[in-house]
């Protein structure tokens, strides 16, 4: 069975056709500028990466766009549409519709449209890369995949915020966390590797990128995570503040002249590593500029890296000890320094971290120091194969 992978952002849509039965990635690629121009890089194992710049004026043309390229006697990897067996979608938000992947139907559609006001950047491009793949392909099954259904198993005081609570039975107003894929699939992959059930272990595992977000997991369930409400709480990211005061925002209102949701727009767009830093949203470029005397930069750099800590401390806590560790995405995949400076002066808790195995990149590999009682692992993370084995799993 061949599944597509579909995840379309307001003017992008990422996709991967994967073979289920080698679990092989058979083509990958990324429509960009959609709506403004167009433009579709493809890549395969026989031709590599390619570039094509395509009029998109919607995600139905780039659904099109990605269909003729995978069709393609010059570039394409299947013979007919009929190959393709299902395709899964990544939807950012289900709110407390959805603790798993649902076959898509109109009940879900309405759901997912509902949930927009939660996700208003994310959920709306979901639903309309499902309707543009429907309209592509029909009768072909579709399954929704959602970031938030791995956190659904939060207990009420971890995801209720304290304030009237009619405003969570009216408006819904809770934590629901996200990249719920990307953390169950390292936490799932680092249980194997251990080679005890998930559900002994307790673990947390550190989505380390732009937008970073930290899961503690016991029993093999999602008990608490650092995101909220919105993807904008939790640990300090490439532009997004985290966690702050909320009295902040009318503060910086008043002194500015500013509405809320132009500080609102501050706090997603402009703060974070590139509000400390003035430098870049990009932790490499900081990097540099610290290694270069930049003070601003090593400040932000030393922000994000007390930001997770505190967080490891919190999850260990709050789950009464810590098993491992998992560093995953961008940052958590790639940063050696940052991995190794935040698994310093942690061995109060049992984690020691050995400095020759971290020396990795982009590789799953252990990197637990000597007589570490908390193993830790650097674990590459794979939401698209997590999308195509549920939609597997679902359609049978």
């Amino acid at each position: 069975m061949k599944i597509l992978v579909l995840n379309a952002g307001s003017s992008s849509l990422k996709y991967q056709l994967i073979d289920m039965d080698t679990q092989a990635v058979l083509a990958k690629g990324l429509c960009e500028r959609i709506g403004i121009d167009g433009i579709l890089n493809h890549s395969t194992e026989a031709c590599g990466k390619l570039k094509f710049e395509i009029d998109m004026p919607d995600h139905a043309v780039a659904i099109k766009a990605v269909t003729d390229a995978l069709l393609s006697k010059e570039h394409g990897v299947i013979s007919s549409m009929g190959e393709i067996g299902a395709v899964g979608h990544r939807v950012v938000h289900g709110g407390e519709y959805f603790n798993s992947s649902v076959i898509i139907n109109e009940d879900v559609k309405k759901k997912i449209e509902e949930c927009s006001a939660l996700a208003p950047l994310h959920n709306p491009a979901n639903l309309t890369g499902i309707m543009a793949c429907e309209k592509a392909m029909p009768g072909v099954p579709m399954v929704a995949v959602f970031d938030t259904a791995f956190h659904q198993t939060m207990p009420s005081e971890a995801f209720l915020y304290p304030i009237p609570y009619e405003y969570y039975e009216n408006y819904k107003i809770r934590k629901y966390g996200f990249h719920g894929t990307s953390h169950y699939f390292v936490s799932k992959r680092a249980a194997e590797i251990i080679g005890k059930p998930l559900e002994e272990i307790k673990m947390i595992t550190l989505h380390l990128g732009n937008g970073s977000s930290i899961t503690a997991i016991k029993n093999g369930k999602s008990i608490d995570t650092s995101m909220g409400f919105t993807p904008l709480a939790g640990v300090m990211m490439g532009t997004r503040s985290g966690l702050i005061d909320p009295a902040i925002i009318p503060y910086i209102a008043e002194k500015e002249n500013m509405t809320v949701d132009e500080v609102n727009d501050i706090l997603n767009k402009k703060s974070g590593a590139l509000g400390i830093s003035g430098v870049s949203s990009d932790f490499r470029d900081i990097e540099e500029a610290a290694k270069g005397g930049n003070k601003r930069a090593q400040l932000a750099l030393d922000m994000f890296e007390y930001s997770v800590k505190r967080y490891i401390g919190l999850y260990a806590t709050v789950m009464g000890g810590l098993d491992a560790i998992v560093f995953t995405a961008g940052i958590g995949e790639n940063n050696i320094s940052l991995r190794e400076n935040l698994l310093t002066d942690m061995e109060f808790m049992g984690i020691t971290v050995d400095s020759e195995k971290n020396n990795v990149q982009g590789k799953e590999a252990e990197i637990t120091g000597a007589g570490s009682r908390v193993r830790s692992f650097v674990i590459p993370t794979n939401e698209e194969l997590t999308i195509a084995l549920d939609t597997q799993k679902l359609l049978g």
